[in-house]
């Protein structure tokens, strides 16, 4: 859909649904003029001076119902005529847009003063200016998800996260019904059970070799069609790409308005998928069967409901504090030391920037998320007590490879609650004090004495520091692939 032509489509109506001033004073005039009526004539028939009648019709002039009565008499025609809802021509809805955008921040930071659009004026410059118009505020609002906005939008989404001890009634209630419509048992779901709620929502599942690069899966709502890769990746779950999907459906997930609007629709849709692959209801009660044999364990959870380590180590943060009683920290953390996802309520002293963004720090490497890496040892759990100036944590990881390169996944939870869990007994020991600079973050006096004047290191800058944003409408997506994909493929 072009920009001029979204733009009249949502000309006839304001953004809260009801009929404005604007598009009652063009319904008047087109109405006026289809009958012959000059504007003295109607104003003489309903009483009132042209000038009045006319900021009516230009819509700076609410009118009252009385005198919109008059006015539908004076017409031939309604009240409920005036106020209908059903779109005018092509022209008028130019017309109200236009005008629209006149008195809107775009033109008045342009400094384009509001003119009268006259009849003597082309569609095809209406059309142009509008075309114009919906361009800047495209491209204002890509250029204002910059990197601050986004660490902001984090900040605040990792805050919520937080202050409801990372549970979501809302989400685990929609799991449950969502499971119950299609008679799952409980534990592990399978991916014949996948395609059945991919069925319970209207959707019939394609598997194709050509979908587009920058997609997980496409969904054609007109057609009820999702189409997901018929290529299995080394660490791909068919499970998660449809379920994935599927919860955007079932959340009501329309275009992101904004990078908050998107991080958050992007978190509920993982919470959901994780919901489902691993329900509540029985992982509670595997989860506090392990609490009290004091055996609980991120691989168990995982091996129980065959997810990724990184799925089971979600999950247990959405169900640890609420229904265990155990405060905990997550922390995905790539081999380049930087932090990707982050989340605590144990009090953990994450390194932190100036706004309280976490991801995209250094983290420290005494912390069991960074020694991980130097283990050999890939195939059991790793795990380590970490003495930092905020107590004593102990925290579970392990190393899992991606195209983006390897990264490891930790939970760690306060040194009081080791004793329900699993490999308690390590001998492994660090000692952080990432708040101080010493810590790790410079290099010990003697070294940086010898070595400071005297090494030059040629930095391998991450593809992801000079990049801005993702940007469009969905971003990250290409939308050209993913409409020519979706044109290619529609039943004919």
């Amino acid at each position: 859909m072009s920009t001029a032509t979204s733009a009249i489509e949502g000309a006839d109506l304001p953004d809260d649904g009801e009929v404005d001033p604007l598009t009652i004073g063009r319904r008047i005039r087109h109405l006026r003029l289809e009958r012959g009526l000059t504007l003295e004539a109607l104003a003489a028939a309903v009483g009132r001076a042209p000038s009045q009648l006319s900021m009516i019709e230009n819509g700076r002039r609410e009118a009252k119902l009385s005198l919109l009565q008059a006015i539908a008499r004076a017409l031939g025609t309604t009240l409920d005529a005036l106020l209908s809802t059903e779109p005018l021509d092509q022209r008028a809805a130019m017309e109200i847009a236009l005008e629209r955008a006149m008195r809107g921040s775009t033109f008045q930071s342009l400094g384009i003063a509001p003119f009268r659009i006259g009849k003597g004026v082309p569609d095809e410059v209406l059309r142009t200016m509008l075309a114009l118009q919906g361009e800047i505020d495209r491209l204002h609002d890509e250029r204002s998800a910059t990197p601050e906005e986004a660490r902001r939008a984090n900040v605040a989404l990792r805050r919520l996260m937080r202050t409801q001890d990372n549970y979501f009634p809302d989400l685990e209630r929609r799991a449950r019904e969502i499971l119950a419509a299609v008679d799952h048992p409980g534990g592990p779901l399978t991916q014949r059970t996948a395609s059945d709620i991919a069925g319970h929502l209207g959707f019939t599942l394609h598997y194709v070799p050509d979908l587009p690069q920058t997609t997980r899966s496409v969904a054609d709502l007109r057609h009820g069609r999702l189409y997901l890769s018929s290529r299995v990746t080394a660490k791909g779950d068919p499970r998660t790409s449809v379920l994935q999907a599927l919860s955007s459906r079932i959340l009501g997930h329309s275009e992101p308005r904004s990078y908050a609007d998107f991080l958050r629709q992007r978190v509920e849709t993982n919470y959901l998928t994780g919901a489902l692959l691993i329900p509540e209801e029985s992982a509670v009660r595997f989860l506090s069967d392990a609490k009290a044999a004091r055996a609980v364990s991120i691989e168990d959870l995982r091996d129980a409901y065959s997810v990724s380590y990184e799925t089971a180590a979600h999950r247990f943060t959405n169900l640890a504090t609420v229904h265990l009683g155990i405060p905990v920290h997550f922390l995905k953390v790539h081999e380049s030391g930087v932090i990707t996802k982050a989340y605590e309520n144990d009090d953990v002293n994450f390194p932190t920037d100036r706004i309280g963004s976490i991801e995209g720090q250094m983290c420290c490497r005494r912390w069991t998320s960074r020694t991980v890496f130097d283990i050999d040892d890939r195939f059991n759990p790793y795990y380590q007590y970490t003495d930092t100036g905020n107590g004593t944590y102990w925290c579970t990881a392990r190393v899992e490879n991606s195209s983006e390169g390897a990264h490891s996944v930790s939970v760690g939870v306060r040194f009081d609650d080791t004793k329900w869990f699993l490999g308690r007994d390590t001998p492994h020991r660090g000692v952080s004090r990432h708040s101080v600079e010493v810590c790790c973050r410079r290099a010990p006096a003697e070294l940086e004495g010898r070595w400071r004047e005297n090494a030059w290191p040629n930095v391998r800058t991450p593809r992801t520091l000079l990049a801005t944003l993702p940007t469009g409408a969905f971003p990250g997506v290409d939308t050209t692939d993913v409409y020519e994909f979706l044109e290619s493929h529609a039943p004919r």
